[in-house]
C-alpha cells in the first residue's frame, strides 16, 4: 500500500485558505490545514448524512455526547458526564464567548505569549485588561512555564487565564508538576481557567497530554475546557468544536450568552 504521503491532492478551485492565499510555487506553511484526506468513516458518514437529502434542524446530539464522553476516558482517563458537554462552531468563536460570558468588561486575562495570535484578540473583543506572563527558555529554546512572572501578571482585577496546552506555536506538551503548579496558582487568586486543548491528540510518543480539569475536582470547577475533531482529522472546514464545562453554574452562563 503506498504511503499517504507520497498521494497529491490538487486544493485549487476548492477555497482552500491556504492554497489561495499565495501564487502557484509556493508552499503554504502558515495555517493548521494537512494535505491528508479526511478518515474514510468520517467521509462514510458524511455521503450518507448527503444522500439522505434533507438537512432541517437537529434535535439533541445524543450520540456525538457519548462519543465526547468515551474518546475522553478511553484516551485520557477523564470522567465527563453528557450534560458536560456543548457544541460551539470553533474553539476562537467559543473561547471569545466564554471571555465575554464569564468576566465583565476591564477585567483582566493572562495568556502565556509566544501563542496563537487570536488569543491577543479575545481581550479586546471582551473588553478586558490583557495580562501577559510569556513563556521563558533556555539556550535551546525549550520553553517552559515561569511561575514567579505568572503570579506577578495576576491583577486584583484579573478575572481569567487562558491555557494552550498542547501549546501553540512552541510545542510544549505541560508536565503533571507544571499543571499542578499552575492550578494551585489559578485556585489561590480564583482564576477561572479557559482551557484550549485542541492539539491534545497530536502528541509525540513519549509525552502524554494531561486535559488540565483532570487534576482533580477543584480545579475542574474552575475550568472551561475546548476540543474539536479539527487538527487530529483534518476537519476545519467543518466548524465542530466542544465545550466542555464540569461546572454547571459557569455552563449555563456560556449556553445564555451563546
Amino acid at each position: 500500500m503506498p504511503s499517504l504521503f507520497d498521494r497529491v491532492i490538487d486544493r485549487n478551485n476548492t477555497h482552500s485558505l491556504k492554497w489561495d492565499a499565495y501564487p502557484n510555487g509556493v508552499l503554504p506553511l502558515w495555517v493548521a490545514d494537512m494535505d491528508f484526506q479526511a478518515p474514510e468513516p468520517v467521509l462514510r458518514a458524511l455521503r450518507n448524512r448527503v444522500d439522505h437529502g434533507i438537512f432541517g434542524y437537529e434535535s439533541q446530539f445524543n450520540e456525538l455526547r457519548d462519543t465526547v464522553v468515551n474518546w475522553s476516558w478511553q484516551h485520557y482517563h477523564w470522567k465527563i458526564n453528557p450534560q458536560d458537554i456543548l457544541f460551539v462552531p470553533g474553539v476562537v468563536t467559543s473561547l471569545n464567548l466564554a471571555a465575554q460570558a464569564l468576566a465583565s468588561p476591564g477585567a483582566g486575562v493572562i495568556i502565556q505569549p509566544p501563542v496563537y495570535p487570536p488569543f491577543f484578540i479575545i481581550a479586546k473583543n471582551a473588553q478586558l485588561e490583557l495580562n501577559q506572563a510569556p513563556l521563558s527558555h533556555d539556550e535551546n529554546l525549550n520553553y517552559f512555564i515561569d511561575f514567579v512572572e505568572f503570579e506577578k501578571s495576576i491583577g486584583e482585577n484579573t478575572k481569567l487565564f487562558i491555557l494552550c496546552n498542547p501549546h501553540n506555536p512552541v510545542g510544549r506538551v505541560f508536565k503533571q508538576d507544571e499543571l499542578t503548579k499552575i492550578a494551585e496558582l489559578c485556585i489561590k487568586h480564583k482564576l477561572i481557567i479557559l482551557s484550549d486543548e485542541i492539539h491534545c491528540d497530536l502528541v509525540y510518543e513519549g509525552h502524554h497530554h494531561i486535559p488540565f480539569a483532570s487534576l482533580n475536582e477543584e480545579i475542574a470547577q474552575c475550568t472551561i475546557t475546548f476540543i474539536a475533531p479539527s487538527k487530529t482529522f483534518n476537519l476545519a472546514g467543518l466548524k465542530c468544536s466542544i465545550i466542555i464545562s464540569q461546572n454547571t453554574e459557569l455552563r449555563k452562563q456560556i449556553e445564555q450568552k451563546r
